[in-house]
C-alpha cells in the first residue's frame, strides 16, 4: 500500500499553561501533579491521548474509521460485539462466547480498521467479548515542566446553594465556599515515538498520521474549561528517519532540542529560548521538520 508508513519518528512537543491546572491528581485533592523531588510539574501520558481522541472525534464526527474506542460513558465490550456482529460470527452465552472457530484476528483486524485510537494507541481488548490485543504504534511519555511550578490554591465563593435544606441552615445568605488549584505559568516537554512496522502492523497511515499531527497542534483549542485556563501547543519539533526501523537513538535526537530561561520566574512562553539543531548537525537519515 502506497499509504503504508515508510519512516520512523520521534518527536519533541512543548505545551504551555497559565493560571491553570493543567492535569490534576484526584489522589491529592485534585491538585496539579508535580514531580515531589524536584518540584517539576507532571501531565500524564493518558492526559495527552484524551485530548488527541477528543479532537479527532470533533473533527471527523465520530464516523468510520475514525471512531474513539476509548471515550467518556463507553460501554468497551459492546464495541467488542460490534466487530465479531461484522464479521458474521454470532455470540452467546453471558461472556460472549463465540460460535465456530477462532475468529479474534479477524475481530481485531476489524477494531483497527474502524477506530482511529486502537490504530494509534493499542488497546487491550481482551475482556469479557475478546478481540485480542493491539501494540499502538504512537507512544508518548509524561509531560515534565522545564522549571519548577508552584502549585497555589485559591478560595472560591458560588453564589448559590444547592438545596433548600442549605439556604434555610444560611438564613438566605445562599453562599457555597470552595476551592480551586492553579500553577502561575509552566512550559511542559514531552517526547513521542512513532514506529513504522507497529503501524504497518494495526493499519496506522500516512493519513492517520498527517492527523496525528493536526490533533496535538490543535488539541487545546477546544479543550478549554475554567480549570485549565490558558493553554496552547508552542512547539512540535519531528524527527523523520529514512529507514522504517530509524537512523539514530531517539535520546540522542532529543538532546539536540534545548529550552532554557533566565534566573527569573518564567510567566510567559518569550521568557523561555527555544534552540531547534541544523540539519547538518543531524545524523545521517534523519530530516528535521518544524511542524510549529
Amino acid at each position: 500500500m502506497s499509504n503504508e508508513l515508510k519512516n520512523r519518528y520521534d518527536f519533541v512537543l512543548l505545551f504551555d499553561v497559565k493560571d491553570g491546572n493543567p492535569n490534576g491528581d484526584p489522589d491529592a485533592g485534585n491538585l496539579p501533579r508535580v514531580d515531589p523531588e524536584t518540584g517539576n510539574g507532571l501531565v500524564t501520558d493518558v492526559c495527552l491521548k484524551r485530548k488527541v481522541r477528543n479532537y479527532v472525534g470533533l473533527v471527523k464526527g465520530e464516523k468510520p474509521p475514525f471512531e474513539i474506542y476509548v471515550k467518556e460513558k463507553a460501554v468497551l465490550n459492546r464495541q467488542h460485539e460490534r466487530a465479531y456482529e461484522a464479521i458474521g460470527v454470532e455470540l452467546t452465552g453471558k461472556e460472549g462466547k463465540r460460535k465456530g472457530g477462532d475468529r479474534v484476528e479477524d475481530a481485531r483486524a476489524w477494531m483497527c480498521k474502524n477506530f482511529y485510537d486502537i490504530r494509534t494507541f493499542g488497546a487491550v481488548m481482551s475482556t469479557g467479548v475478546n478481540c485480542g490485543q493491539v501494540r499502538g504504534p504512537v507512544q508518548l511519555t509524561f509531560a515534565r515542566s522545564v522549571n519548577q511550578v508552584v502549585p497555589l490554591e485559591h478560595s472560591i465563593t458560588r453564589m448559590a446553594v444547592a438545596t433548600e435544606a442549605e439556604a434555610e441552615k444560611q438564613e438566605g445568605d445562599n453562599r457555597t465556599m470552595g476551592r480551586k488549584f492553579t500553577i502561575p505559568y509552566g512550559l511542559y516537554r514531552c517526547h513521542g515515538f512513532v514506529s513504522a512496522p507497529l503501524a504497518n502492523q494495526t493499519g496506522f497511515t500516512e493519513g492517520d498520521l498527517s492527523l496525528f499531527w493536526e490533533a496535538l497542534a490543535n488539541m487545546f483549542e477546544h479543550d478549554r474549561s475554567a480549570a485549565r485556563g490558558q493553554m496552547s501547543t508552542r512547539k512540535l519539533v519531528v524527527f523523520k528517519h529514512e529507514s522504517l526501523m530509524g537512523s539514530a537513538p531517539a535520546h540522542r535526537l532529543f538532546d539536540l532540542v534545548t529550552v532554557t530561561s533566565g534566573d527569573s520566574p518564567a510567566r510567559e512562553f518569550s521568557d523561555y529560548t527555544i534552540t531547534v539543531p541544523k540539519q547538518s548537525a543531524l545524523p545521517q537519515g534523519v530530516t528535521l521538520l518544524e511542524m510549529i
